[in-house]
């Protein structure tokens, strides 16, 4: 069902019809993101700030505010938040996006924490560079002339030599989702081809 993440009367409504279809919602993915600008904090205009925190902060807000009370009532359910490795490093010159994704691990934590007695998990993921569209407009931001440029050197800070892919990152959302990880909540996973090991 189509939706502005952002939009809290959309919100309500994708929860209301899903309910309306199917009884209950057992998982929800917030995974909705932009990645903004590439540009320095002084260079960063308030409007765009914001327009990335919309997205990536508030419809992760929103996502779980109107999905955990269905799952507290039903004393089941599993939320897994789209972090990213910028979520738990910093980054240059796409602090909108940075301080998006912390704010994400914050807010999973607090969530994990509010809902742990009503058997309610809620976990966030925090991918590498996967390969996807949001990168190639990465790799332009940072090197207009030479996005193969750019390439390389994303490339050369993850271990494992390459870019994750999308089914790589559906297989940890789908355990997370699962009934094989029942006794996780809170948690912060790294999927990041060895990022999060390098110093």
């Amino acid at each position: 069902m189509p939706a502005d993440v952002a939009n809290e009367a959309e919100v309500e409504n994708y929860v209301k019809k899903t309910v309306e279809a199917f009884g209950t919602v057992d998982v929800l993915f917030n995974n909705a993101g932009i990645e903004g600008k590439v540009q320095p904090i002084t260079e960063v205009s308030l409007e765009d700030f914001e327009k990335v925190q919309r997205v990536n902060v508030t419809g992760v807000f929103l996502g779980m505010k109107h999905v955990l009370p269905v799952m507290m009532q039903q004393s089941s359910g599993s939320i897994i938040n789209t972090s990213s490795n910028a979520g738990l490093d910093g980054t240059v010159n796409i602090a909108p996006y940075v301080t998006s994704k912390h704010a994400v691990s914050g807010m999973t934590k607090t969530a994990a924490l509010e809902v742990a007695p009503h058997g309610v998990r809620v976990n966030s993921i925090h991918p590498s560079p996967v390969e996807t569209r949001m990168m190639r407009s990465l790799e332009s931001g940072f090197d207009t002339d030479n996005t193969e440029a750019a390439q390389k050197d994303f490339v050369s800070r993850i271990p494992l030599g390459r870019y994750g892919e999308a089914d790589e990152i559906a297989s940890l959302v789908l355990f997370l989702a699962s009934e094989e990880s029942t006794f996780i909540t809170g948690a912060q996973y790294r999927i990041d081809g060895g990022m999060g090991a390098t110093p």
